[in-house]
């Protein structure tokens, strides 16, 4: 099928669609600026991933908290919503998407506009007190000294994401779950599908039944398994052609 065609054909289900979900992954926030964690450019390949395991940044805060600053706040704190996003933001308000379960950390979707948006794996954009469970919006605290201590009772603070070796955010999990049972239309962007128990929400949704579209520059874990449209094309180029597709077929 070419890339026309499905896009066509993509745009053809989306409308009859009564319940659809996105759900995406670090493809879509790449053209932000944001490398992925994984592969030849991936921050994995610049940091040593043990800064996010649980009980490195427990024994070791100091050191961690450095690499996550300078990653997290420093770096992708300039980072802002792309195309990607922001079609996203504007299908769901024009109800042709329910929700977004994102794997996503940069809450780049609430700031293009998106409302319904369930963190799979957390967010940058609070951080939690392990010892009290305060929980803080950024600006709430000074990331001049290092690391980052609990107003409340002083314990050591870290970011509401998921760290290596911990669980994922029951909510989160369980909206995803839900999410994917109701969907009818179940739209994968930018994911190669490689991360558990994440990489598991879209089978979900197509065994009870729904109709898959995968938009990757590349073949996923899901292509030739599960989905049943398949976009070859960058999230924001091709987000953009299904909108305004949408939109013209309905003036």
């Amino acid at each position: 099928m070419s890339l026309d065609n499905a896009i066509d054909r993509a745009v053809e289900i989306l409308k009859k669609s009564h319940y659809t979900t996105a759900f995406t992954g670090a493809g879509i926030s790449v053209e932000s600026g944001i490398p992925p964690f994984r592969g030849q450019q991936g921050l994995w390949s610049k940091y040593d991933p043990v800064v996010l395991d649980i009980d490195y940044f427990s024994k070791h805060p100091k050191e961690s908290w450095k690499v996550i600053k300078e990653i997290f706040y420093d770096f992708f704190g300039k980072a802002k919503p792309n195309t990607g996003h922001t079609v996203l933001a504007t299908l769901e308000q024009k109800g042709f998407i329910k929700n977004i379960i994102t794997q996503n950390i940069d809450n780049l979707h609430q700031e293009a506009g998106s409302k319904t948006v369930y963190e799979f794996h957390g967010t940058s954009h609070r951080l939690v007190c392990i010892r009290c469970g305060a929980s803080y919006r950024l600006h709430e605290l000074s990331f001049e000294e290092l690391p980052v201590h609990c107003k409340k009772c002083g314990g050591l603070v870290k970011p509401d994401f998921i760290f290596f070796g911990e669980g994922i955010p029951t909510v989160a999990y369980q909206a995803s779950i839900d999410a994917a049972r109701k969907a009818d239309v179940f739209l994968i962007i930018g994911t190669t599908g490689e991360i558990m128990p994440a990489s598991q929400i879209p089978h979900l949704a197509k065994q009870n039944g729904a109709y898959i579209i995968e938009i990757n520059p590349e073949f996923s874990n899901f292509t030739h398994n599960i989905t049943d449209v398949f976009i070859r094309e960058k999230s924001g180029t091709a987000l953009w052609k299904i909108m305004e597709r949408i939109v013209s077929s309905n003036e």
